[in-house]
């Protein structure tokens, strides 16, 4: 098993029995799985965790949550006015050269 996979299974164990994660706990779990870690990998994974809730992390992981709903349903929800952005001048596409117009093709 890779040392940054180990790290990683050590901070699931740690989050899963709701333990707080850092560097000292990766580190013994990792040595008592017979796994070398270099300490700097487990106090940057450690950082990296902190103040944040693993188990919710992992699972909203497939549910976007990012973008919006097409129409700002989310602002009108909320209360606030759904406001338009202004639009931009919608310029026309150059179009790039192909190889059919130098006379020649992939396949030629």
């Amino acid at each position: 098993m890779s040392s940054d996979l180990a790290a990683t299974y050590a901070a699931l164990i740690l989050a899963d029995d709701g333990i707080e994660i850092t560097s000292d706990k990766i580190l013994t779990l990792t040595n008592a799985a017979n796994v070398e870690l270099e300490p700097i990998w487990a106090s940057l994974l450690a950082k990296a965790l902190e103040g944040k809730n693993v188990k919710e992390l992992l699972s909203s992981v497939g549910s976007g949550g990012g973008a919006p709903a097409a129409g700002g349903a989310p602002a009108a929800a909320a209360g606030g006015a759904a406001t338009e952005a202004p639009k931009e001048e919608e310029k026309p596409e150059e179009k790039e050269e192909s190889d059919e117009d130098m006379g020649f093709g992939l396949f030629d």
